[in-house]
């Protein structure tokens, strides 16, 4: 089997205005929500600890609770997909 190597867009040069952090901030709140639906939908329910056979999960509480170290996560992914955007080319419009 060949060995994965991921090949992300180059997003190095495509810098996000500050006007963008409501829009980050609201798609990370709304990243974590389809997340926790899914996961809901799956039998999941909220633990104090991940537990998978238990379908235990300590997230799955609303985007405002979770540790910071978990909101830097889905607005990390906000952003790169921002970027990612622009990088194509396509414009952000307000």
């Amino acid at each position: 089997m060949a060995t994965y190597k991921p090949r992300p867009i180059d997003t190095s040069a495509v810098r996000l205005g500050h006007a963008l952090g409501t829009l980050v901030e609201n798609l990370s709140a709304n990243v974590h929500d389809v997340w926790a639906e899914k996961r809901l939908a799956d039998g999941w329910h909220y633990g104090p600890q991940r537990d998978d056979a238990a379908k235990t999960h300590p997230c799955l509480v609303p985007y405002a609770d979770l540790p910071e170290s978990e909101k830097a996560y889905d607005r990390t992914m906000v952003e790169q997909a921002l970027k990612s955007v622009l990088a194509l080319g396509w414009p952000i419009e307000n």
